[in-house]
C-alpha cells in the first residue's frame, strides 16, 4: 500500500516553537493544552505518521531578517530525516533578504542535504515574492527543479497581538504576488499552502489558470474548505490538490478521518493523499 504524503509538517521540537516562534505565538508558551499539542518528542511525532501509513514533508524555518528570531535550520531537518527516513522528507527554508547567501544555502540544502523543496512564509519574512530582487532565488529553484512552497491567506503567527506582532497579511495575498512569479517562471513548480482565506477564490483562479501551481490543503479540516474548492478537488482540478495538515495544528489522523468521510471516488482520494505529491516532488 502506498504511503500517504502530508505536504505541510512542522517539527515539534521546543527550539522551534519556543525559540523561533517566541513572541509571535505566545499561546504556545502560556497554555499547557496547546503546548502538549505543539511540543512533543520526535519519536511521538513520527509515530503519529506511522500509525496512519503516512510520511510528512518536514519544514525548516528562517525569518531572521523579518522577525529577528533564530532560525530552525536546514541542517536540523536533515538530521531528523536521517533518523526517521521511513517517515519524513524535508523542505529547506532560506531568508530571501539574504540574497546571494540565501541562494548558496539553498543549493547546499538541496544538493548536499537532499531536501526536496523550499518553504517561504512571506508574512514572517516580510517580503513580496514578485519583487525583482528575489527573482534570482526563483530562478535557482527552477534550475534545481525543486518546488517552492508559499504561505497564503491569514496566519496564526501574531494573531490576536497588538498590530498582529508586526506581520502584514498583504504579503500573503495570492494575486498579484504569487501569480506574477508563476507567470514569469513557468517551469517553477509552486505549492500554495492553506485555503488562502480571505482570498480563497483568488487562489483557486490561479490554480485553474497556471499549470505550474498547486495547493496543499493544510491548516483546515477538509470538510470545512469552501464548496467551490470541493467541486474542483473532485473534478477538473483533482490533480492539483495535495494532502497537508499543518501538523501539529492538525494531526494526520484528524485530517485523514475527516477526508475519508467525504466519500470521494477512489481516484480522487489517491490523487490527493499521495499521487499528486509524488508527481510534484518527483518521488
Amino acid at each position: 500500500m502506498e504511503k500517504y504524503i502530508d505536504c505541510h509538517v512542522h517539527p515539534t521540537e521546543a527550539r522551534l516553537w519556543i525559540d523561533a516562534s517566541a513572541n509571535l505565538a505566545p499561546a504556545i508558551s502560556k497554555s499547557e493544552k496547546i503546548r502538549n499539542r505543539f511540543i512533543k518528542p520526535l519519536e511521538v511525532m513520527a509515530n503519529d505518521f506511522r500509525s496512519q501509513n503516512a510520511m510528512g514533508v518536514l519544514l525548516a524555518w528562517d525569518a531572521e531578517s523579518g522577525t529577528g528570531l533564530p532560525k530552525y535550520p536546514n541542517e536540523r531537518v536533515c538530521e531528523i530525516i536521517k533518523s526517521y527516513s521511513d517517515v519524513f522528507i524535508g523542505f529547506a527554508s532560506v531568508d530571501p533578504w539574504k540574497g546571494k547567501y540565501a541562494i548558496k544555502e539553498l543549493k547546499i540544502a538541496i544538493k548536499e542535504y537532499g531536501l526536496k523543496g523550499v518553504k517561504f512564509q512571506q508574512g514572517a519574512q516580510a517580503f513580496y515574492p514578485n519583487e525583482k530582487i528575489f527573482y534570482p532565488l526563483w530562478q535557482t529553484c527552477s534550475d534545481l527543479n525543486v518546488p517552492v512552497l508559499f504561505h497564503t491567506g491569514t496566519t496564526g503567527l501574531g494573531a490576536g497581538l497588538a498590530g498582529g506582532g508586526g506581520i502584514k497579511l498583504n504579503h500573503m495575498k495570492p494575486i498579484p504576488y504569487i501569480d506574477d512569479v508563476a507567470a514569469d517562471f513557468p517551469e517553477l513548480k509552486i505549492i500554495c499552502a492553506h485555503v488562502s482565506w480571505p482570498w480563497a477564490d483568488e487562489m483557486l483562479a490561479i490554480v485553474k489558470h497556471k499549470k505550474n501551481v498547486f495547493v496543499d490543503l493544510s491548516g483546515e479540516l477538509p470538510s470545512r474548505i469552501p464548496e467551490s474548492w470541493k467541486t474542483m478537488m473532485s473534478g477538473q482540478l483533482k490533480h492539483k490538490f495535495l494532502f497537508g495538515t499543518d501538523y501539529p495544528l492538525i494531526s494526520p489522523k484528524e485530517w485523514i478521518d475527516d477526508f475519508k468521510k467525504m466519500n470521494y471516488a477512489k481516484d480522487v482520494e489517491d490523487n490527493i493523499l499521495y499521487k499528486n505529491a509524488k508527481a510534484v516532488l518527483d518521488l
